[in-house]
């Protein structure tokens, strides 16, 4: 059985090409999640997780009292896409976090390609164009400053 066999490098590989991993708790999908539920989903140990926030800014789950963990759905996805990273293609963490800074930073055009994905499993055609107008408001603002 090879490394990329098992079942925490599948559901690592689902998420990295979906926005969040299923997870079988029968939370809702938008559900925040511990670093517990987030390191068993994926198959990383929370020690890492811990790290992960050290070495990228854009990790930042929501902590509460006695500095518990809870991960909203973007962050879970960005785990995914930095264990991707790191561990499948063979970046550094250094070298991860450019990747990921690079993605961020994309003019609209990138948003504009992801949008309709989301629009289209959701269903929602009415959403869809809200948020394109939103998203050609925001292109039209940025192009006068």
């Amino acid at each position: 059985m090879s490394v990329s066999d098992t079942p925490s490098d599948q559901a690592a590989n689902t998420a990295a090409h979906s926005s969040v991993p299923l997870f079988d708790d029968g939370k809702d999908p938008e559900a925040l999640r511990t670093i517990g539920e987030v390191g068993k989903a994926l198959g990383i140990r929370p020690h890492v997780l811990r790290y992960w926030e050290e070495q990228f800014p854009a990790l930042s789950p929501i902590k509460r009292s006695g500095s518990r963990r809870y991960y909203r759905p973007e962050d879970v996805a960005l785990i995914a896409q930095i264990d991707h990273l790191v561990h499948r293609e063979g970046y550094t963490l250094r070298g991860a976090e450019k990747v990921i800074a690079d993605k961020l930073l994309q003019p609209t055009a990138s948003v504009s390609d992801t949008v309709p994905e989301v629009a289209a499993k959701s269903g929602d055609e009415e959403l869809f164009g809200k948020l394109a107008a939103i998203r050609a408001e925001l292109a039209a603002g940025l192009a006068a400053a």
